[in-house]
């Protein structure tokens, strides 16, 4: 795991489906470009969604992993 400087963590544990994307994408929105985002999800479905969101977004998944209960994401904010 490489080490990034986190700019902000959003627990986003206990919340289903699609409310840890879209806590995300408000989190997202409120940081400047390049600046990096954590999110910590317990929802499975999330790994699909997060996936996808960065795919067809001008964000970048600069990690996705498993830490016990749960999925972490590290997220870079793109330009728009």
């Amino acid at each position: 795991m490489s080490d990034y400087q986190i700019d902000q963590f959003l627990d986003a544990r206990g919340l289903n489906c699609p409310l840890p994307l879209l806590k995300a994408k408000q989190a997202l929105h409120k940081l400047a470009a390049g600046q990096i985002l954590k999110i910590a999800a317990t929802d499975a479905g999330s790994v699909r969604d997060f996936r996808v969101y960065t795919d067809q977004s001008d964000h970048q998944m600069l990690q996705s992993f498993s830490e016990g209960d749960d999925y972490i994401y590290i997220i870079r904010r793109g330009q728009a």
